[in-house]
C-alpha cells in the first residue's frame, strides 16, 4: 500500500498529460485515518466517473456494535451514513473546475425506503455480508459504545464517484488533489465517525429500526398481515413524488380493528391490525382506497422518519398483483384460473410472448406462490376484469362451459384456507366480492370505517358466485431454467438500465415497469447483476427458480450484492431487491428456456 504523499507526487508527475494517464493513480493509498483506493479511471472527463472507496477501521470509525448487532440495524446503519456523506459531498462537488464531470462527486441518493446497498457497508467482523453479535452492549448504554470493537468489527468501506478534472482532454492534476485532499478528507470525517456525527439523530434512527422490526416480527403472532398506526401520513406529493402531502389527514382507526402495540422505543401505539384472510377496501372515488393500498405495498420496506409512513408495516413477502398485457410467460401453471381453452393449448405449461391481461394475471399470481408470499395485494382499477368477477347475468348468458376462465372470486377464499396467503382487495365498483370477505373496511374522506356487518347484510339479498369447492393445488415449482451458451461465450456482457422500468442483459430487454414495488432504479442496476450472476453460475438445468433464488439470498445475506462481482471492482451503485421482484425479473427474461 502506498501513502497519501505518494499519490500527491503521482498527481504532480502526471499535471499536463494525456486524460490516459490518470490510469497510473489505481491502488490504494494511506491517509492515516482511512484508506483511499482509485479502484476505475474514467476514460475521458465525459465518460461515466471514476468508481473510488474509502475504508476506515472499526477503532477509528467508533460505532457502537448494539448499532449493527442485527441485519436490520446494520442496514439501517449503512442508509443513515450514506446519506450523511451524501448530504456533505453535495457541498463539495463541482468546487473543482474544469470539463465534462470534472470535480464531481457523487453517492447513491437514498430515497424514502431504507434499503441495502453497495454504496457503504459495516463489516460485522465475519464476512462482508454477515450480520452477527459483536458485544453486549445495553440499549440504555448504546451511546457510550459496546464493549470489544476489532478492526474489522464496525470497519466502514464507502464506494462513491468522483470526476477527475481536466481541462479539454488534457489532466487538470491540481484540481484533483484539491477534491482528495482538501474536499474529501473533511466529508469523510464529518459523517463516516461517531464522534464527529449527530449521535441523537442516528440513535433515534436505529430505535425506529427496532419499533419497526418488533411490529414486523408481530403480525404473525396476532394473525395480521399488515399494521397501520394511527396519526400515519398516507397520500403523496404527487404521482411522482414519495414525499408526504402536506396537510394530509391523518390515519385514523375504526375501534373494531383497533391493535396497541407497546413498541421497544416509542411505547404504546395503537393504529390498524389487518387480520389475515379476505380484506375489501372499498368507497367512492378520490376517497382514498388506492392510497392505502399504495401505503400496504410500500410497507414491506422500512422507511425513514418524516415520511409518514415509518409505522406502516407490511407483511415482508407481500406482492402487488396487476393485469401486464404483452408480458411474457414460460412454462407457467395457470391452470387454477383458466383452462380447456378453444385452442387446447395445455395451461399447466403455458407459454405466449404476449399475454393477454387475464393470462398474465393469473401468471404473476401463480409466480407470487412459486415466490413464496403470504399476501396478494389488488387494486381493481390494474387489473383484468374477466380475471376478477363474473357477474350472475354474464353467468346466466354464458354458461361456465363455455368460460375458460375461472374467476379469482372463486379461487381466493381456497387461496388462503389450502395455501394461507391473505388478500387485500380494492373495490370500488362491484359488491360481488362482499360475498367473501372477511373484513370489509371503507375509505370515506381518507378515513377507515368496518363495515363488515352491513356490507355482509346486503349482500344476502344477492346471489353469490359458485365455486371455491376445489382445494388450491399446492404449486410445485419444476422449471428449471437451461443455461444460455451464447450468453456464457459472451466477453463482453452489455449492462443497461431504465430507470425502474427496464434493464437490458447483453442484447435482451427486460420489461419491469409494472412491478409496482420496485422502489429505486438501483434496485433494478442489481437485477441487470443478478440476472447475469444467475444465468452464468446457477442456470444449470437441474435447479429450479426457487431453488435458484434461494440460493441468491443466502448468498447475499452472507457476503453482499458484492459477491455479484468477480474482478473486485464493485459497482457503487446497486440497492438490493426482495426475492420476490427477483423471481419476477428472471420470469419476464423472454431468453429463459426449459
Amino acid at each position: 500500500m502506498q501513502s497519501a504523499i505518494d499519490l500527491r507526487n503521482k498527481l504532480k508527475s502526471i499535471d499536463h498529460r494525456g486524460y490516459p494517464a490518470y490510469k497510473d493513480l489505481k491502488g490504494q493509498y494511506d491517509f492515516k485515518d482511512y484508506v483511499l483506493s482509485i479502484d476505475h479511471v474514467q476514460g475521458d472527463p465525459f465518460a461515466a466517473p471514476s468508481r473510488l472507496s474509502v475504508r476506515v477501521k472499526g477503532e477509528k470509525a467508533g460505532f457502537p456494535s448494539a448499532f449493527y448487532d442485527t441485519h436490520a440495524k446494520r442496514v439501517t446503519l449503512q442508509d443513515h451514513l450514506t446519506r450523511l456523506f451524501g448530504r456533505e459531498v453535495s457541498g463539495g462537488s463541482f468546487q473543482a473546475k474544469g470539463s465534462g464531470k470534472s470535480g464531481l462527486l457523487s453517492v447513491s441518493r437514498c430515497g424514502q425506503q431504507v434499503l441495502e446497498r453497495t454504496a457503504l457497508r459495516v463489516n460485522t467482523g465475519s464476512g462482508a455480508g454477515s450480520s452477527v453479535t459483536v458485544g453486549n452492549a445495553a440499549r440504555g448504554n448504546s451511546e457510550q459504545g459496546s464493549a470489544v470493537q476489532s478492526s474489522t468489527a464496525g470497519g466502514i468501506t464507502l464506494r462513491f464517484e468522483a470526476g477527475f478534472p481536466a481541462n479539454g482532454r488534457t489532466i487538470n492534476a491540481r484540481e484533483l488533489e484539491k477534491m482528495l485532499f482538501d474536499i474529501l478528507p473533511e466529508c469523510v470525517r464529518r459523517s463516516l465517525y461517531y464522534a464527529r456525527i449527530d449521535k441523537i439523530k442516528l440513535k433515534q434512527a436505529i430505535c425506529l429500526c427496532e419499533d419497526q422490526e418488533f411490529i414486523r416480527k408481530k403480525l404473525p403472532e396476532l394473525s395480521l398481515c399488515a399494521f397501520v398506526a394511527d396519526g400515519s401520513v398516507l397520500p403523496r406529493e404527487s404521482g411522482v413524488s414519495e414525499k408526504p402531502m402536506k396537510g394530509a389527514v391523518p390515519f385514523k382507526t375504526p375501534d373494531s380493528l383497533k391493535v396497541t402495540l407497546d413498541l421497544p422505543n416509542k411505547g404504546m401505539v395503537s393504529g390498524m391490525g389487518i387480520p389475515k384472510g379476505v380484506t375489501l377496501f372499498v368507497g367512492g372515488g378520490y376517497h382514498g382506497k388506492s392510497t392505502i393500498l399504495q401505503a400496504l405495498q410500500n410497507g414491506v420496506y422500512n422507511h425513514i422518519a418524516g415520511d409518514g409512513r415509518e409505522l406502516v408495516i407490511t407483511d415482508k413477502t407481500a406482492v402487488k398483483l396487476r393485469a401486464e398485457d404483452g408480458r411474457s410467460i414460460v412454462n407457467v401453471d395457470i391452470s387454477p384460473f383458466i383452462r380447456n381453452l378453444p385452442s387446447k393449448r395445455d395451461t399447466a405449461h403455458f407459454s405466449t410472448e404476449d399475454a393477454s391481461g387475464s393470462t398474465s394475471q393469473a401468471a404473476n399470481l401463480m409466480e407470487g406462490v412459486e415466490a413464496g408470499s403470504s399476501l396478494f395485494l389488488i387494486d381493481e382499477d390494474t387489473s383484468a376484469t374477466n380475471f376478477m368477477i363474473r357477474d350472475q347475468l354474464m353467468q346466466e348468458v354464458i354458461s361456465a362451459g363455455e368460460e375458460p376462465i375461472t374467476p379469482f372470486i372463486c379461487r381466493v377464499t381456497s387461496l388462503c384456507r389450502d395455501l394461507d396467503i391473505s388478500s387485500i382487495i380494492v373495490a370500488g365498483s362491484s359488491g360481488s366480492y362482499f360475498h367473501v370477505a372477511d373484513t370489509v373496511i371503507q375509505m370515506k374522506e381518507y378515513i377507515p370505517y368496518d363495515i363488515t356487518k352491513r356490507a355482509k347484510e346486503a349482500a344476502k339479498g344477492y346471489p353469490a358466485m359458485s365455486g371455491d369447492e376445489d382445494r388450491f393445488p399446492a404449486y410445485l415449482d419444476k422449471r428449471c431454467p437451461q443455461p444460455d451458451m451464447g450468453l456464457r461465450k459472451d466477453d463482453r456482457i452489455k449492462i443497461k438500465t431504465m430507470g425502474t422500468s427496464e434493464l437490458m442483459l447483453s442484447r435482451e430487454n427486460v420489461e419491469l415497469r409494472y412491478l409496482e414495488q420496485l422502489k429505486d432504479q438501483e434496485q433494478t442496476a442489481a437485477l441487470a447483476w443478478i440476472l447475469k450472476f444467475a444465468e452464468l453460475k446457477m442456470m444449470d438445468g437441474r435447479k429450479n427458480l426457487k431453488q435458484i433464488s434461494e440460493l441468491l439470498e443466502k448468498q447475499m445475506d452472507r457476503d453482499g450484492l458484492e459477491s455479484l462481482f468477480e474482478r473486485g471492482d464493485i459497482s457503487s451503485s446497486l440497492a438490493r431487491p426482495r426475492k420476490q421482484e427477483i423471481l419476477a425479473c428472471i420470469n419476464r427474461y423472454r431468453r429463459l428456456r426449459f
